[in-house]
């Protein structure tokens, strides 16, 4: 672990903070260019897609519970085009129900868009003169894949080294929460989840891991039982330094 401190020192000695992590802004720098994908042009950042840069920390919600109780019966109602599209009689007693309570159920798995990042955070940002690495392991997340409608569970890993500041260790868990309730690609929500770490606490660097199965996957398409996807976010030390990366690596598969 000394190594460690020594590198978040050779980090902080004469830098100013918002230059700590200049990794996460050379990612999200202006600099644009063109990059050819098959026979059409692709704006991009720095060879980072314009569509997967992630919106920042501070986003406003784009549903709230009046929205909620708004949109119930135009949910609902599409759930009942859908059963009869599928052959099905919704007047049948076993579905007399079931598109008032899969449109609820609907609101449920998306929640996170009811929420920001800063109603979770703002209080529980403490000063505090740590410089070894914080790991949070195994958090349980359950997500919507976007291209199906169907889910993906798995775990995610978490780990960051502090510059100052630390966060309430619940509030990791609480930023998983939020970012997987919506509808999402596993690529992109563990970039977000990384991007509002970084953001919020201005850390020497940031790592985020997620292993997860997706129901498009395991119950259509390849059928494939037993297969994970892993993807993973490394921003400031955590990716400039490997020894550093390997452990974080190496504490989250202990």
């Amino acid at each position: 672990m000394e190594r460690t401190k020594a590198k978040l020192s050779d980090n902080l000695t004469g830098t100013p903070p918002q230059t700590v992590n200049r990794h996460l802004e050379e990612r999200l720098a202006t600099t644009k260019y063109a990059a050819r994908t098959g026979s059409s042009q692709v704006v991009c950042e720095n060879g980072v897609p314009l569509s997967t840069v992630p919106d920042s920390w501070k986003e406003e919600r784009t549903r709230s519970l009046e929205d909620n109780e708004m949109s119930l019966p135009s949910l609902a109602a599409a759930y009942t085009t859908i059963l009869r599209g599928l052959g099905e009689d919704p007047e049948r007693q076993g579905l007399l129900k079931t598109p008032w309570r899969a449109a609820t159920a609907m609101q449920y798995f998306t929640k996170g868009y009811q929420e920001k990042i800063t109603d979770v955070l703002n209080d529980a940002i403490f000063d505090e003169d740590h410089d070894e690495m914080v790991i949070v392991k195994d958090i349980d997340m359950f997500s919507m894949c976007e291209h199906h409608l169907v889910p993906f569970i798995g775990k995610v890993h978490i780990g960051y080294l502090p510059n100052k500041r630390v966060l309430g260790l619940s509030k990791l868990a609480r930023i998983v929460e939020i970012y997987s309730r919506r509808l999402q690609v596993q690529e992109r929500l563990t970039k977000q989840i990384a991007v509002a770490i970084t953001e919020a606490l201005k850390p020497a660097g940031v790592g985020v891991v997620i292993e997860a199965t997706h129901m498009c996957m395991v119950m259509r398409g390849v059928q494939k039982m037993n297969s994970k996807t892993v993807t993973s976010t490394m921003l400031g030390v955590f990716r400039e330094d490997p020894k550093t990366r390997e452990e974080f690596l190496t504490l989250i598969k202990s």
